[in-house]
């Protein structure tokens, strides 16, 4: 009895700190801290184009989800369309803003065309 009890303890302890690590490599509570901060981070995994990425800038949450097709006999991401369920919170934001973020999407993908929801799409395209 004393033998079981021992490896239920051990097997505790091995779940305690698996959850523990779990929880500080989780990219979401990393995300919740940055839109917390109001500062800039970008979410992304570039090995898995049907992954959306999501952004974090200026305390809003943008999600772009990417689009693949031939481009130069190999598959690239081709097209990425972004949004916010935030839309209250763009009132701060300029259109350089969105340049900025635009530039930062093109680091991963330089060839992708970018497109916004409404109504960014609508300050982008004003004043050419």
């Amino acid at each position: 009895m004393a033998f079981l009890i021992r490896i239920l303890v051990l097997a505790l302890i091995i779940y305690l700190i698996y959850r523990l690590v779990m929880y500080f490599t989780d990219p979401r509570r990393k995300l919740d801290a940055v839109i917390t901060a109001k500062t800039y981070y970008l979410h992304d995994d570039t090995k898995n184009p049907r992954k959306n990425f999501f952004l974090a800038y200026k305390g809003v949450l943008f999600e772009g989800e990417k689009y693949t097709g031939a481009q130069e006999n190999a598959f690239k991401v081709v097209s990425i369309f972004v949004w916010t369920h935030e839309l209250k919170m763009l009132m701060e934001f300029t259109k350089e803003d969105f340049i900025f973020l635009e530039n930062e999407i093109r680091k991963n993908y330089p060839d992708a065309a970018i497109n916004w929801k409404n109504p960014i799409e609508q300050l982008m395209k004003k004043g050419g």
